[in-house]
């Protein structure tokens, strides 16, 4: 089996035939305007479509977040909801003990966030799995309305769920960058949360770092959302929006939609190019 792809500092899109859809598909994965090093990362692979946020420095974030991808990379697609969960779950616990195996000059731990979906079956209706582990992002932009599927594991969702900060609050608060779980980074054994919903033609996911949401508001983003024509487009124009507003973190940004039933046979079918930064 050859080694996926990690996708970083570049921008790529595809159409992938799989689980009997067809898949439409942009990544663009930028360093940003403040931080020397990327450590945002991507993978998308038919069925399977991921972002990692890696810390812990230049050394420890870009092999944490790279870890953690071609680990998921194994997932199986085609499954039920509950095998698919079991699996990355699995996935992981081995991406865990990957990056905690790593070694950093600087002597910080290495760790990564990771969000992501995968296609699954319920009773041959195709589904989305989507998982997160920290605080990287999956949206649903469905009927004009986009929708943060994923919860955010961090210290100021925790205070926003109490009641101590208002959504608009969190956003500036100091400790806004403090996650609550991750992969790696000295954490226990990776508890991530996952959501079901179907994969339907003319819905749009969109998969994030935090450095997209740290810039821009879910209406900004929404905006951008319905006004492009396609996701090569919309990838694009979410993160020069971010970059105009600062992009004062890495900002990974993949969106996909189903366009339309397969006909092609077999599990999977997939085609890239590399698009115009």
């Amino acid at each position: 089996m050859t080694e996926p792809k990690i996708l970083r500092d570049e921008a790529l899109t595809g159409r992938d035939e799989v689980g009997g859809l067809v898949v439409d598909w942009a990544v663009v994965c930028h360093v940003g305007r403040v931080r020397e090093a990327n450590e945002d990362a991507a993978l998308a692979l038919p069925g399977r479509y991921i972002v990692a946020d890696g810390m812990g420095g230049h050394d420890s974030g870009e092999l944490a977040s790279e870890a953690a991808l071609l680990t998921l990379a194994e997932a199986e697609i085609g499954d039920g909801p509950e095998a698919t969960r079991a699996r990355v779950g699995e996935l992981l616990i081995q991406a865990q003990d990957r990056i905690g195996e790593l070694g950093s000059e600087t002597g910080r731990r290495a760790g990564t966030t990771a969000t992501g979906v995968v296609l699954a079956a319920e009773d041959e209706t195709p589904q989305w799995v989507a998982f997160n582990i920290g605080d990287s992002r999956t949206y649903l932009f469905t009927a004009g309305e986009l929708r943060q599927v994923s919860v955010d594991h961090s210290q100021v969702q925790e205070l926003v769920a109490a009641g101590f900060l208002t959504p608009a609050e969190a956003r500036v608060d100091s400790r806004r960058n403090v996650i609550t779980r991750a992969l790696g980074a000295g954490m226990a054994v990776p508890v991530a949360d996952y959501f079901s919903f179907p994969a339907k033609p003319g819905d749009t996911i969109l998969l994030c770092s935090d450095g997209l949401d740290g810039e821009l508001t879910d209406d900004e983003i929404a905006v951008i959302l319905e006004a492009s024509p396609d996701n090569q487009i919309a990838a694009a124009a979410l993160v020069e929006a971010a970059l105009e507003s600062g992009a004062h973190d890495n900002v990974t940004v993949t969106v996909l939609s189903v366009v339309a039933e397969s006909a092609a046979e077999g599990p999977e079918a997939a085609a890239a190019e590399e698009l115009e930064a």
